[in-house]
């Protein structure tokens, strides 16, 4: 390729970076439109038939809000001709959707595991207090981060996109809080599950019980993947997981839902 001799090393590896963060996001845009399109009918039956709760709030956001960040990222990735001060803009935005994206992913998890704990007023303040200790911690560290460091579009004309080009080590830490987090959430419902075993055989419980387990440790193994890229990596990889997490957590998040959703509305008939 004309770029080995026309720029230097580092202005290759930057293009490339941005390239592949592209192809990334064009890849989780499609899968992620394809799981909405084959969940479709389950998605209208549950929001046409639920009742309105704050629990059906919620997952109307876990469920939207990854669109809002698919779309910031696309328009990131693909939009030639943006300025550093308006790739600021746009990736604080894009930050903001994520934290949203996971805080409401979680949602579920923290009151799923009040409910195993038949809602003890201890605990859901202790997990409360975690919760927004863990949130603000996560929000500050992020955006006096972001704020203050540098942004740089490609040297090669072609090349789209913009990356951190000074990146900051601090941004692990929200992630290895929330892998701290998920943790803790398992932990309670490995407890609880073994206290109750025998007093709730339901399948209802069995299966709200593996949920739980099984999304606790897709968030885990997520979250300490991205502790490494965001140590490790440069230019664009080192972000190249997060919003894939935020996705993969939200899919997880709706469909176990609708699911204990449909076996409640079975049971009922």
């Amino acid at each position: 390729m004309h770029w080995q001799m026309d720029y230097s090393a580092d202005d290759i590896a930057a293009a490339t970076s941005l390239q592949f963060f592209a192809y990334i996001y064009i890849s989780i845009t499609t899968f992620w439109t394809y799981d909405y399109v084959c969940s479709l009918h389950e998605e209208w039956r549950f929001l046409l038939d639920s009742h309105w709760t704050k629990v059906k709030g919620l997952y109307i956001a876990t469920r939207y809000v990854p669109f809002l960040i698919l779309a910031t990222n696309l328009y990131l990735s693909l939009i030639p001709n943006e300025t550093p001060g308006k790739c600021r803009v746009l990736d604080n935005i894009n930050i903001g959707f994520g934290i949203l994206s996971a805080v409401c992913s979680e949602g579920f998890f923290v009151l799923r595991t009040c409910a195993l704990w038949n809602n003890n007023r201890i605990l859901l303040a202790a997990m409360l207090v975690t919760v927004l200790s863990f949130i603000g911690a996560s929000i500050g560290i992020v955006f006096t981060t972001t704020a203050p460091a540098a942004y740089a579009t490609s040297t090669i004309p072609g090349i789209t996109g913009c990356y951190q080009s000074s990146t900051s080590f601090r941004l692990f830490i929200p992630f290895l809080l929330l892998a701290v987090f998920e943790l803790g959430l398992m932990t309670l419902t490995l407890i609880r599950a073994i206290q109750s075993w025998r007093i709730n055989p339901s399948r209802l419980y069995v299966v709200l019980v593996r949920h739980n387990i099984f999304y606790y440790i897709c968030g885990f193994l997520l979250s300490v993947a991205n502790v490494f890229t965001s140590l490790l990596l440069h230019y664009s990889y080192h972000a190249i997981l997060h919003d894939f997490q935020y996705m993969i957590l939200a899919i997880l998040a709706t469909r176990m839902h609708r699911h204990l959703w449909q076996m409640k509305t079975d049971t009922r008939f």
